[in-house]
């Protein structure tokens, strides 16, 4: 097993997981077989009871685990299927080490930092990379480790000692370290600055690990003179140094990987180069075709995005990178129009009149209105507008888990006259609970209490719009991530109604997926198909609220045989995290004409 560490230096947000997921994908390209570790230094066991503002999404796994949103990255990137233990967490950790104590395990010792907690690193590292994550048996050929946070953090100082050991347990030519720094450009003197970078590896040296390889985030190709400056003073050989510049999509950053010999660098330090190696020359036509693609797509798609968590876009990342792989696929120019739930409402309408009417001249203008999903009553009458907006006028509709939800409790008080109809989530004592706890849910813990992973579901009618678009299959596996369900008591009104449950759990009491049989396209689902979407291969569900659904259904097989892209993402002029390698040259997704 060959092992690539990606560390990060100077500020956080330089783009370590596109960069570990870029690198991950010219050596699939080469011929090898990859897997990928995110750690994540913090005390939390995983990311499951993180604040969306605080830590971007949760991304879900499979298995049921909740994950950094990097994780996300990798499965879109490589097309791989994770687990939970590809997530290792400080709070993993001391809990496995506190968990053998306990048992008797350390028969006695003094337990320690160093060797205990370090040694349970580096098993767990070596464990995890031995699992096969795409679909073939047997373990992959290189495992992309990366470690979040900046070099210095307090809370990282075990990692990066189990590290420096790991380095010497698999042995020379084995392991390959990476560093990601910034090179950042003055404007005053407009020259790129070394001493960030020269300071961020003498720290990295002083911590025991000696980079192979250093990435530089700067706003243009490194100068020569800098380039031999920085191989000067950290001991890099020039030609392993890369430059990750500012690029109009990030699907771009492999190609820039490949152009630089990044590949090479890496086999090299890994004795996977020259002629009796297994690796090969990177075919990366269908990434050079789907970045050239991205780029000149001009004929836009309008989606409102009505969400609580409207100010960060990482906390519906995954949401928008589906969105973006179905339009894409349709070959049109996704723009996320980003809307407040809490800007729809009546209260906004006294307080704050030119945020309300900003909000709805948005809606009012969109191809398709998107309800994703959250947790908290902030907001929700906004997300009850937007869902009647959609079905009284024959708007493309998606909810997802409470966007679903939603769509069912605005049916119920408009179409069924039940005005005090809620969520028990929002009102313990309502009337007519359309929305219930699941039974088997828990209400004293949080962490990993929810219906969690991959789960089945069936379709139950036939000549369904849903069903269609998944290909007529009798039923479909996606990720869930919830603790509340349509109240199974209910359905039968609702369906009297014309409202259609036509996806259900192996049970049929648990309601997947909603559809109104006369309209366009209103459709809700309880799962999060958005985890799933990949670029080649995106979400049905999103595929169709992007288009036409009839036009859809004619091209499915353009759609699975398509091209997608992770593109930049215009969001009231600010970059996010997410998108610190995307320029705002215009080329890429819009949301409200900005880029995020």
């Amino acid at each position: 097993m060959k092992y690539v560490l990606v560390t990060g230096g100077v500020v956080s947000g330089l783009g370590k997981g596109v960069t570990a997921s870029s690198i991950g994908v010219i050596l699939k390209a080469c011929g090898l077989r990859v897997t990928s570790i995110k750690i994540d230094p913090y005390l939390n066991t995983d990311a499951g009871t993180m604040s969306p503002f605080e830590h971007g999404e949760v991304f879900v796994l499979d298995d049921g685990g909740e994950v950094d949103l990097d994780l996300g990255n990798y499965e879109r990137f490589l097309d791989i299927k994770l687990t939970r233990d590809n997530n290792i967490t400080n709070g993993k950790i001391y809990q496995a080490v506190i968990d053998k104590e306990r048992r008797g395990d350390y028969l006695g010792k003094t337990v320690q930092v160093v060797p205990h907690v370090t040694d349970a690193i580096q098993d767990w590292i070596e464990r995890v990379a031995q699992v096969p994550v795409d679909g073939k048996s047997g373990p992959a050929d290189v495992c992309v480790i990366e470690l979040g946070g900046t070099i210095g953090d307090i809370e990282s100082m075990p990692f990066i000692e189990a590290l420096g050991q790991f380095s010497y347990r698999v042995g020379a030519g084995n392991f390959c370290l990476v560093h990601v720094s910034l090179v950042p450009v003055l404007n005053v003197v407009g020259e790129q600055k070394t001493k960030p970078t020269q300071h961020s590896v003498r720290g990295l040296r002083g911590l025991g690990l000696t980079p192979d390889i250093l990435a530089c985030r700067s706003t243009s190709a490194l100068e020569d003179n800098v380039k031999q400056k920085l191989a000067q003073f950290c001991h890099v050989p020039s030609e392993s140094i890369v430059t990750l510049y500012d690029v109009p999509n990030i699907w771009h950053i492999p190609l820039l990987l490949r152009d630089q010999k990044a590949h090479e660098a890496i086999l090299r330090v890994l004795n996977l180069h020259g002629y009796y190696s297994v690796a090969k020359e990177p075919d990366l036509r269908e990434w050079t075709a789907r970045a050239e693609l991205c780029d000149a797509l001009h004929e836009p798609v309008r989606i409102a995005m009505v969400g609580k968590y409207t100010g960060l876009s990482d906390a519906y990342l995954s949401v928008l990178k589906a969105l973006l792989h179905a339009s894409v696929a349709l070959q049109k120019k996704l723009v996320v129009d980003w809307v407040p739930a809490t800007d729809l409402e009546d209260e906004t309408a006294q307080e704050n009149s030119d945020a309300y009417k900003a909000a709805w001249k948005l809606l009012k203008c969109a191809d398709g209105i998107l309800v994703p999903g959250g947790f908290g009553d902030r907001g929700v009458q906004g997300k009850i507008l937007a869902a009647k907006f959609a079905r009284e006028n024959r708007i493309p509709y998606l909810g997802i888990c409470l966007g679903m939800q939603i769509a069912v409790i605005e049916f119920a008080r408009s179409v069924l006259n039940m005005q005090d109809a809620n969520s028990t989530e929002f009102d313990t004592h309502t009337k007519n609970p359309c929305v219930i706890f699941m039974p088997e849910g828990s209400k004293t813990h949080m962490g990993g209490t929810m219906r969690l992973g991959s789960r089945r579901t069936y379709f139950h009618v036939n000549d369904c719009k849903s069903a269609k678009l998944y290909g007529n299959k009798s039923y479909v596996d996606e990720r869930h991530r919830h603790r509340y369900e349509v109240n199974p008591d209910m359905v039968a009104r609702f369906e009297d109604a014309g409202l259609s449950f036509t996806g259900k759990d192996e049970t049929g009491q648990r309601m997947e997926i909603i559809e109104l049989p006369n309209h366009p396209y209103y459709v809700g689902v309880q799962f999060h198909p958005e985890f799933k979407s990949r670029p080649g291969k995106p979400s049905p569900v999103f595929t169709a609220a992007c288009g036409q659904l009839e036009g859809v259904l004619q091209q499915n097989h353009r759609v699975s045989n398509g091209f997608g892209a992770k593109i930049s993402v215009y969001q009231n002029g600010h970059a996010t995290k997410f998108a610190k390698m995307t320029t705002t040259n215009g080329n890429g997704i819009y949301s409200n004409g900005m880029q995020f």
